[in-house]
């Protein structure tokens, strides 16, 4: 059984859904306004400095981190109901400094930089005075499979010199991107898990250039977007490797665990904001005399999302709480399974809300088309569904093929 939130969490819960209220659904509107603009679409609403000085100041800033050094000192089980409460508008993440890329590029120097490379890039990132980018998948190979990926990171004295083209890059369109976390191949010959490293490379290096933003189902999410960039004979000096040459799989595990678990937790929240609006929309409607509330069809849409998203948030705590106590590693089966399941859920239950909603549902005056843009595209990020349902299968055929049947109970993944 989960264990209730301690005490402290509670009331920094209350208080993130009181900044929510007071703060952010308000502005919701005028925020994508702002970003659809031709004018305005890459650069940042003025008044979400301001916004982000308050959550500071009310202390609800760098949640997502573990170490009470650099966050909040949350465990992964107390930070699940924060983080879905902030899923449930698509921008209110990066208020608080708890937005992907960044959290997991913040995980990865926290966990795994020198002390001069965090002095260089993660305390910025800590106070939001910097965004940052990962760059990983590339257009011309099927990176779900990362040893195919074909960027170069060579030795060249005391520099690294990297080349590669990588896309689906988030932020790096934004105007305060200032650091990708790249990686690449240092030595083909290697092993197939040795092959791959990571190395910091300033967004303002010769040779990096924008290419393009790319936009999902017509959505540009301006002003972080996802770039295609092209790295063409960039110099860093050697300093910037991340751990050493060939630890790149090893950091993308590490960094890639919290990261997934944060995307399903936010869109447990975006799927419980789409649940409420369905009824409130039902509740509403008429159609052929009848509420669309007491049409059978409808009920049952409502009913089964409401199952849906609870089944999906006590898996996403049950994987946040193995986490916490046995470590991201034992715990890669439950994260694979949320994976699975979170951002399939949330596709659902958004296009039940669009089908309840009509033909608003589809356009700009709701929230819903952009939410299952979001929602499909996170059936891809941090490993495609198929990926997680490979690896999970093949566990659990590794753990249970050579054991005896019982009549005991099964073990718990």
């Amino acid at each position: 059984m989960t264990p209730a939130p301690a005490a402290h969490v509670r009331e920094l819960h209350d208080r993130l859904r009181r900044f929510m209220d007071d703060h952010v659904y308000p502005i919701e509107v005028a925020v994508h306004a702002f970003r659809e603009h031709p004018e305005t679409r890459w650069k940042e609403y003025p008044p979400l400095d301001e916004l982000k000085a308050k959550a500071r100041a009310a202390g609800l800033w760098n949640l997502f981190l573990p170490d009470s050094e650099h966050g909040a000192g949350l465990s992964n089980l107390d930070y699940a109901p924060l983080a879905e409460t902030m899923g449930r508008v698509d921008f209110a993440s990066e208020l608080f400094n708890c937005s992907a890329p960044d959290t997991g590029n913040m995980e990865t120097l926290a966990r795994y930089g020198t002390p001069a490379q965090q002095a260089e890039w993660l305390t910025p990132l800590l106070r939001g005075e910097i965004r940052s980018a990962f760059a990983m998948t590339e257009p011309a190979v099927a990176s779900s499979d990362a040893a195919n990926i074909e960027a170069r990171i060579e030795r060249d004295g005391d520099s690294y010199v990297v080349n590669g083209r990588k896309w689906w890059t988030s932020n790096a369109p934004h105007p305060r991107c200032a650091l990708f976390i790249f990686m690449g191949k240092t030595d083909p010959t290697a092993s197939r898990y040795a092959q791959q490293s990571m190395i910091l490379v300033p967004a303002n290096a010769p040779g990096v250039k924008m290419l393009r933003p790319l936009s999902v189902f017509g959505y540009e999410d301006a002003p972080h977007g996802h770039g295609e960039v092209e790295f063409r004979d960039v110099r860093v000096p050697r300093k910037n490797i991340l751990l050493g040459e060939g630890r790149g799989f090893e950091i993308a595990q590490g960094r890639l665990g919290p990261g997934r678990i944060h995307h399903c937790m936010r869109l447990i929240g975006l799927a419980q904001r789409a649940l409420e609006a369905m009824c409130r929309r039902a509740k509403s409607r008429v159609a052929f005399g009848l509420q669309l509330s007491d049409q059978g069809v409808v009920r049952d849409m409502i009913a089964r999302s409401a199952c849906e998203i609870d089944q999906a948030r006590l898996l996403t705590l049950a994987a946040a709480e193995k986490m916490d106590r046995d470590g991201n590693k034992v715990a890669r089966d439950l994260i694979s399974m949320i994976k699975i399941v979170a951002p399939a859920m949330a596709q659902r239950i958004i296009d039940r809300a669009m089908q309840v909603f009509g033909g608003a549902g589809v356009c700009q005056d709701h929230f819903l088309a952009r939410a299952f843009s979001h929602a499909r595209q996170i059936r891809l990020a941090d490993g495609p569904d198929e990926v997680h349902v490979m690896t999970l299968a093949r566990q659990l055929v590794k753990r249970y093929a050579s054991v005896t049947e019982s009549h005991g109970p099964a073990a718990r993944p």
